[in-house]
Order: C-alpha cells, then structure tokens, then sequence
C-alpha cells in the first residue's frame, strides 16, 4: 500500500527475533538448580520474524530520526491498546533511544536484547548465571532491488558487536600471576 502512495518501503527479516513481553529489553530464561527450564517468563526468541521499513521524514521526532522506519504489519502485542507496531525509527533503534514512541523499545529488543540465563530458587531468589549479547538479532536482511540478492541491513540497526580477544599464556606466566596476586592478598592483610 505504502509503495503504491509513492512512499519507498521494504520489507525487512531479522533472525533469531527477540519477543520480550515486558519490554526490560532482555529475553529471560530461569532454570532451577537442577538445570530445568523453569516457564516464569513469556519472552520467547522466534527463528525469524518479517515487518516492513518505509522511509518518512519524522517531524514529530526530529529530522535525526528521518529515514527508514519500522512498520510491524502483525505486531504480537499492543500498543497504546490496539495491535499496531511502529514506525520506529531505525534510527533509534541503533541509537538505543528506546524512550521514544511508536514502540522502540519493542522494537530495539527484537534485534538486541540479551539473552539472560537464571537460577530460580525455591525461596525465591534468583541469581543471573549467564547473559549473551550476541544471539538476538542475527543477518537482518532485506532484498536487494532489481535481483534476488539478499542485502544485509544489520548495522542500520546496530553496532557490531565486539569480539571477544582471547589471550594465550604460556603456564608458567600463569603460575608467575597467581604468586604475583598472593604477593598483593599478604600485603594487604
């Protein structure tokens, strides 16, 4: 509808899709001590999910947020009382500007909430176990124009994420550190 009005709009697929219900940006996951998955939260991490993007000029926002906006055509939850996603700004999606209307912040934990890991326990306490920032939002995709190419869009909608560096040692540097650190523990004390 929108490309018939003359408006520019794609549509845009994003892998390994966050829902997170109650909008804390984080998809939780609780388990007990035994490893069992505990069902305490709906947020769920869908393989894909597809919306639409259209390019508006937002002076309702700023001309910082002009550009291609999100457009969810089968949002899962309400908004302001009725089913409806968007436009978000792409924009603040990346800016992490989730203090804005038209649902940002649903929209900013779709491609990059993290995904934390719980311990539940039975007096119910709760202890964060594990938390991965790099499993939400993977190849956000769209097709390119004229042919079947896929286009990654991916940092339209966010910073890459960083890279872990790992440090190789040799083991007697190792042991060297740990005499190093008893050295501090006693004179400390």
């Amino acid at each position: 509808v929108l490309r018939s009005l003359g408006i520019p709009t794609r549509v845009i697929t994003n892998f390994n899709s966050a829902h997170d219900r109650n909008i804390n940006l984080s998809i939780d996951k609780y388990i007990d001590t035994s490893g069992k998955t505990l069902h305490l939260s709906e947020d769920s991490v869908w393989n894909f999910h597809v919306w639409n993007e259209s390019w508006f000029i937002r002076r309702d926002l700023g001309t910082f947020y002009d550009g291609w906006q999100v457009l969810d055509a089968t949002p899962q939850e309400r908004s302001k009382g009725i089913y409806q996603c968007g436009p978000a700004s792409t924009r603040a999606i990346k800016e992490g500007d989730v203090n804005l209307d038209y649902d940002s912040p649903f929209v900013f934990a779709a491609v990059n909430a993290d995904y934390v890991t719980w311990i539940h326990y039975n007096n119910k306490r709760k202890e964060r176990i594990y938390s991965d920032t790099k499993k939400i939002g993977k190849f956000i995709s769209t097709k390119a124009v004229g042919t079947n190419s896929r286009v990654d869009v991916t940092a339209n909608y966010k910073y890459p994420e960083v890279k872990e560096i790992s440090f190789k040692i040799s083991y007697s540097e190792y042991k060297n550190s740990l005499m190093d650190d008893r050295k501090i523990l006693v004179t400390a004390v």
